[in-house]
């Protein structure tokens, strides 16, 4: 939940309160004078990188896997032969022609 600062229009009364992003400004009450006529003060947004964790971390971490899949899909034998084709028990060789019905 958001921190959204207020002024209130009775007593000019500055407040931040933590409040759910669909409550509106018409709704809060001052905590000094309990003034329901409080206007939302634009403020500027901060953020906090805790550890080592970098913004874009989770993408670069993703990508890294990627390449690592694919490092692996390059090592693997070409596939010829009868592992080419998997072999299907319901399919005949006389039902392979297809010309036969016409």
């Amino acid at each position: 939940m958001p921190v959204y600062e207020y002024q209130c229009d009775a007593c000019e009364y500055k407040f931040e309160l933590l409040q759910s992003m669909n409550s509106r400004a018409e709704d809060t009450a001052c905590p000094q004078c309990r003034h329901t006529g409080v206007h939302r003060l634009m403020s500027a947004f901060a953020s906090q990188v805790k550890g080592e964790q970098k913004p874009g971390f989770g993408e670069m971490k993703a990508k890294d896997m990627y390449n690592e899949r694919m490092d692996k899909f390059k090592k693997l034998p070409p596939i010829m032969g009868a592992r080419a084709m998997p072999h299907d028990p319901g399919m005949t060789p006389s039902s392979d022609s297809g010309a036969e019905g016409i």
